[in-house]
């Protein structure tokens, strides 16, 4: 099936591991120009060279980190220029930090904030504007399962990868108009970095081996398996293609059946 989004310019956010590298890699397959970001060098300049080697696709890397406002600025300049205008936005982040509500100060708060929240709305606020003018993008926003069905020792999640789903509600209705869509994937456990580091924590609370609590994530979910993380980028792919032209608005779990809700 013909995508139509070959030769797109595509900025996939906190991607040279996991879910974000995973959707970058797919996005190459389908002949895009690619952009990533992370914190970390070495694992951008390695995603960078994996990608080329399988695609042959050059990739456009920048160290950033989405919890200031300058590393996003530049970040945007440098894909800009090397790019030019940015067609498909991808705003991933890794996962605050977690704990219970008594174990939170006001500064662990405000940094998840800054890294769920703010990195997603100051992004758009760079990008929109170049799609309205062109009226054509796609905005695809990766959140937890957590916006779904809450998880424990999660609430710094919980609560603001929330935000960014009323957020983007919000803002999908008022540019519709422009042919751009604004959708959210809430991916649920999935073999990433994030979930081993959470069993971790886990086991320390339990006294039981992180080997244990990855298991018994598996046992609860109806497909009896962690998701992998091509399986996530594969629906990020389809939000983005024209075939999705009129899905906007939307929060849509890549979760093996795990929430138990009907929506």
């Amino acid at each position: 099936m013909d995508l139509g989004i070959k030769n797109k310019n595509v900025l996939v956010t906190a991607s040279s591991k996991g879910i974000g590298k995973s959707i970058a890699e797919q996005f190459a397959a389908e002949g895009c120009n690619i952009a990533i970001c992370s914190r970390t060098k070495q694992d951008l300049i390695n995603t960078t060279l994996e990608i080329k080697k399988k695609y042959g696709t050059e990739v456009i890397w920048c160290l950033c980190d989405l919890s200031k406002a300058r590393d996003i600025e530049n970040t945007f300049d440098i894909v800009s220029s090397n790019l030019g205008n940015i067609d498909i936005l991808v705003n991933n982040c890794g996962g605050p930090s977690a704990g219970y509500f008594q174990e939170l100060d006001d500064e662990k708060w405000q940094n998840a904030f800054e890294q769920v929240m703010l990195s997603v709305v100051r992004f758009n606020n760079l990008v929109i504007p170049g799609m309205m003018a062109r009226e054509w993008g796609r905005i695809i926003n990766i959140t937890s399962i957590s916006v779904k069905q809450p998880i424990d020792n999660l609430i710094l999640s919980n609560s603001l990868r929330t935000g960014v789903v009323g957020y983007a509600k919000s803002l999908s209705n008022e540019i519709a108009k422009y042919s751009i869509t604004v959708n959210n994937i809430a991916p649920g456990y999935t073999l990433t970095n994030r979930l081993y580091e959470l069993a971790v924590v886990r086991a320390k609370i339990s006294g039981r081996s992180h080997e244990e609590i990855l298991s018994d994530m598996g046992k609860e979910i109806p497909m009896n398996r962690l998701a992998r993380p091509e399986e996530i980028a594969s629906l990020a792919i389809y939000l983005a293609s024209m075939q999705a032209a009129y899905l906007t608005g939307n929060t849509i779990h890549v979760d093996g059946g795990l929430v138990k809700g009907l929506y």
